[in-house]
């Protein structure tokens, strides 16, 4: 009994065998993601690290603007994002537009920088304070913020009320709604930011005194309005950005800024320390870099989760090839 059944069952299994073989067409293998579906994702993957990249590079022109001009590490600047996005949604949950709470994010943030400067940096650059003790400063100042904002708004994720699964179609592209408003936003603010660096009197003083402090009080140039402005611009740029990553992400937390800190300060470092243009580059280029490494033509991709380490990876790799940033050393301070 034990010997037939044991026949029966393998001339099952021999007929299902045959079965699939001749279901198959001749000279086709199966494959996991076909070519054309890998191509594919290509330039999605590149819009959604331009997107990305945009976020970064105008949280790191903020950064960039004050360690180029006050020769001060901002370590609370990604809790400025925090805070921005925070304003920009409580203007939201009174029923008023986006259009306002954008607004109201960047005037928010950029007062909560300058005040910042007038009760605590102002002080501490009068008082001559050293690389280390505005180093310490500058973190105690951002444990303060991001717990301060944990007090207030508690640990639950928010959102803004946009529609995330409302997508539009741009050719092989899928483009959600935050997307188109993010690229959108972004590329205004590029535009400003490039106009006033370069065209502005503001702009041209600033860089003038981020070349040579000494020489630029000398000619004139008001320092403490030069010091004010870098604040007002920095804090702006990161209300901003804060939006706009609260409008990506979908749903954020009190710890969003502390996260994107770490990404900012190398969009900052890749593009050329010190230098607002490379930090626009920076971000777009570690942007890119993310999301292309999840692309399954390279060994099937990585998680997405691990986005930020190659993020790190690449950085890595670049200071050891070009330790002076995508720039170079000739680069101007702004």
């Amino acid at each position: 009994m034990a010997v037939c059944y044991a026949a029966t069952l393998d001339g099952l299994g021999h007929a299902a065998m045959a079965g699939m073989s001749a279901a198959r067409p001749p000279g086709r293998t199966p494959r996991l993601v076909p070519a054309a579906s890998q191509m594919s994702e290509l330039p999605q993957l590149v819009v959604d690290g331009l997107v990305s990249g945009a976020v970064l590079a105008i949280a790191a022109v903020g950064v960039s603007l004050v360690y180029g001009i006050l020769h001060l590490v901002n370590f609370a600047h990604g809790d400025y994002l925090t805070f921005g996005a925070y304003a920009g949604l409580g203007v939201t949950a009174l029923g008023l537009s986006l259009v306002v709470a954008t607004v109201v994010a960047i005037v928010a943030t950029a007062m909560l920088a300058v005040g910042l400067q007038l009760v605590l940096w102002g002080p501490v650059r009068r008082r001559r304070a050293g690389l280390l003790s505005s180093f310490i400063t500058a973190i105690g100042l951002a444990l303060v913020l991001r717990h301060a904002i944990f007090l207030v708004v508690g640990a639950g994720s928010r959102a803004y009320p946009v529609d995330q699964f409302s997508v539009e179609r741009l050719g092989p592209v899928r483009v959600s709604i935050s997307q188109l408003i993010a690229i959108s936003l972004s590329i205004v603010a590029i535009a400003v930011i490039g106009l006033l660096l370069a065209r502005t009197s503001i702009g041209r003083s600033m860089r003038a005194f981020a070349d040579n402090p000494e020489l630029a009080a000398v000619a004139g140039v008001d320092v403490g309005r030069i010091v004010l402005a870098t604040w007002l611009i920095a804090g702006a740029l990161a209300g901003l950005a804060g939006e706009l990553q609260g409008l990506i992400q979908g749903a954020f937390d009190p710890n969003m800024g502390w996260n994107l800190l770490l990404p900012i300060f190398a969009a900052v470092v890749l593009g050329t320390i010190g230098n607002a243009y490379g930090a626009l580059l920076g971000g777009f280029a570690l942007g890119l870099v993310m999301e292309l490494s999840t692309w399954s033509v390279l060994g099937g991709g990585i998680p997405a989760s691990y986005k930020y380490v190659v993020a790190f990876l690449a950085l890595i790799v670049m200071l050891l090839v070009r330790p002076q940033g995508l720039l170079g050393r000739r680069a101007r301070a702004l």
